[in-house]
Order: C-alpha cells, then sequence, then structure tokens
C-alpha cells in the first residue's frame, strides 16, 4: 500500500485550515519521474555525484529535488506539475471514503481560477504541499536530509583533511589575567 499523509495549512492567507491527501507514487512512476530528473540535470550541464547514481530511484529523486531550481523552468516545469498530481484536495475532514474509512474523502485538485475556485491561493501552500510530497517518497524530512548530508559531507572532508605537525606556538593569553567582568562560556 502506497504512504499517504494529510497536510493542514497552517500559514497565515487564503489557504489556512484547507486541508489535503498526498499519496506516495507507485514505484514505476517515481523511477521515472526520478529519470527524467536526471537528464533534465544533465541536459544543463548540473554535476550529479556518482553515488547518487548508485542509490538508486530515491537518490536521484533526492538529488533531482535540490537541483530543480538550477533547471530552465522548461524543463522544470513538467517534474513540478508532476508533484501536484500526488496531492488531492480534502473538503471536509470528518466525511470519510466509503472505500478506505481510514481516509477522508478528496478529489482532484482545482488549480486554475477558470474552473472554479482554485484549491490553492497562496505560493507558499504549492511550494509547501511540493516539499512534503517530497519528504513523503523520500520517507524523511528534506530539511533532515540536506542536515545529515552536510554533516556527512563535513566529517568526510575532516577525516581527509591533513592536520600540522608543528607544535602550537604560545598563546598570546596565556599568562594574562582574567578581567573580573569575564565569565567562562558554558554551552
Amino acid at each position: 500500500m502506497r504512504k499517504t499523509q494529510i497536510v493542514t495549512i497552517t500559514a497565515e492567507g487564503r489557504d489556512r485550515g484547507k486541508h489535503f491527501l498526498l499519496t506516495e507514487m507507485d514505484a514505476m512512476r517515481s523511477e521515472k519521474w526520478a529519470m527524467r530528473a536526471l537528464l533534465a540535470m544533465g541536459r544543463s550541464g548540473i554535476d550529479v555525484p556518482d553515488d547518487v547514481l548508485t542509490s538508486g530511484a530515491i537518490g536521484i529523486l533526492g538529488a533531482g529535488l535540490s537541483s530543480i531550481a538550477k533547471l530552465p523552468y522548461e524543463e522544470a516545469e513538467p517534474l513540478l506539475n508532476e508533484m501536484l498530481s500526488c496531492i488531492t484536495f480534502i473538503p471536509d475532514l470528518s466525511k470519510r471514503d466509503v472505500m478506505n474509512p481510514d481516509r477522508p474523502i478528496s478529489r482532484p485538485l482545482i488549480l486554475d481560477e477558470a474552473m472554479g475556485d482554485a484549491d490553492i491561493q497562496e505560493v507558499v501552500t504549492l511550494v509547501q504541499l511540493r516539499k512534503e510530497v517530497a519528504e513523503l517518497h523520500l520517507g524523511f524530512s528534506l530539511t533532515a536530509g540536506l542536515s545529515m548530508l552536510a554533516e556527512q559531507w563535513l566529517t568526510s572532508r575532516l577525516q581527509t583533511t591533513p592536520t600540522s605537525r608543528k607544535a602550537a606556538g604560545r598563546s598570546s593569553r596565556q599568562g594574562s589575567r582574567r578581567s573580573t567582568n569575564s565569565r567562562p562560556v558554558t554551552a
């Protein structure tokens, strides 16, 4: 069964209080999306690390999301639009789907004002929902994932960076008297 998540918009604005149901893409669609993102990055000259290529669709998906901002709009637009296909609108959170009572009734998004009142009125809502779709597919928070990647990168850099073997010189503060106004900093 594919993962789902209900997102309630809490930010101030016209979408506050609206509910959306996010549903994970099936494996085939997810892989195709990731491959299209990877190929678009390649056409745009964006360097994709080898370890991303060997980590499967999830690695490509993660790399694709962090690099979409570097793509020309014509390349990014279909990828961003396909992310929206994972989102449906929940008009009433209390009404349950007869076929799946664990889920509320939802319907496809109305995005075009010409078809009626659009379900999403704020740009920040679109950004939040796309981020949530990515996190649903990746299985972790993008922020946490980026933080983890940065920590791994920093750790690997520290382990491979040679250190100086020269003895450190005397500190300019050594032997100086501490001011009575200063206090040690504790973490």
